[in-house]
């Protein structure tokens, strides 16, 4: 493991893992680790881990402290955003998996067409799940419980270990469907020569001009079934004549 990495593995450890996108790495918390180690990122943009995760990076990585970026949340006991989470008002749901595919821990379980609910003890209140909702039918709730240090790192290690999990799955997913992708078949480069005859097949001209036929009788037969007409009807029995007799000679 190279040095870079190995901070980078010490940042993405003090990070809260929500996987939120609010620190404009919408991948999650690795890549902002890794945007901070490389000089890219201040230390402070971290809005869920508040004044104590901004502190805590900036002594890791030997910077100024800075104040967080501010949160719309009030600040609990332990110095962080108040914890929220979403709750979905089940009754209104209507199974469009769209907060589903938008969840990045897989806290999110439900089937197309049916309910869905939202696991809280794995969701970490990022709100990516709001905005696809087609039906608002998503609430963020208080969740006033403030864990202890050695309950924040194992909700930390388990929300990474499914963020990561995801990720892996998605990446496969689109691999196999690259791998699915239908081939072109390659043609012979034998050539045999066929005539319209040989396979009971009409010529160009004759098949668009039924085409053209079937059109036209389709559109008077709509019109018709709204509001009879005695010379649209007219109009409908010749059209189908000739498409009788253009059928019969081939």
């Amino acid at each position: 493991m190279t040095p870079n990495n190995a901070l980078i593995r010490l940042v993405d450890a003090l990070l809260p893992q929500t996987q939120c996108g609010l620190c404009g790495h919408p991948k999650g918390c690795t890549p902002y680790a890794t945007a901070m180690v490389e000089q890219l990122e201040a230390a402070n943009k971290c809005v869920p881990g508040g004044q104590p995760v901004a502190d805590q990076l900036a002594n890791l990585l030997a910077r100024p402290t800075l104040a967080v970026d501010p949160s719309d949340w009030p600040i609990a006991t332990d110095g962080r955003p108040q914890r929220i989470r979403a709750v979905i008002r089940e009754d209104e749901c209507i199974g469009c998996t769209k907060c589903i595919s938008a969840c990045p821990v897989d806290a999110i379980v439900g089937s197309g067409k049916l309910m869905h609910s939202i696991l809280t003890d794995w969701c970490t209140g990022c709100e990516l799940c709001l905005p696809p909702c087609p039906v608002d039918c998503i609430d963020l709730v208080d969740w006033p419980s403030v864990p202890t240090i050695a309950q924040q790192q194992q909700d930390q290690d388990l929300l990474r270990q499914r963020h990561q999990t995801r990720n892996q799955r998605e990446q496969q997913r689109s691999q196999d469907q690259l791998n699915t992708r239908p081939t072109v078949a390659v043609q012979s480069q034998r050539t045999v020569n066929i005539s319209p005859s040989t396979l009971g097949l009409q010529d160009p001209a004759s098949m668009v001009q039924q085409a053209t036929l079937r059109s036209q009788i389709g559109k008077l037969q709509r019109q018709l079934r709204v509001q009879p007409n005695s010379v649209k009807q007219a109009q409908l029995e010749q059209l189908q004549q000739q498409l009788d007799q253009g059928e019969a000679s081939v």
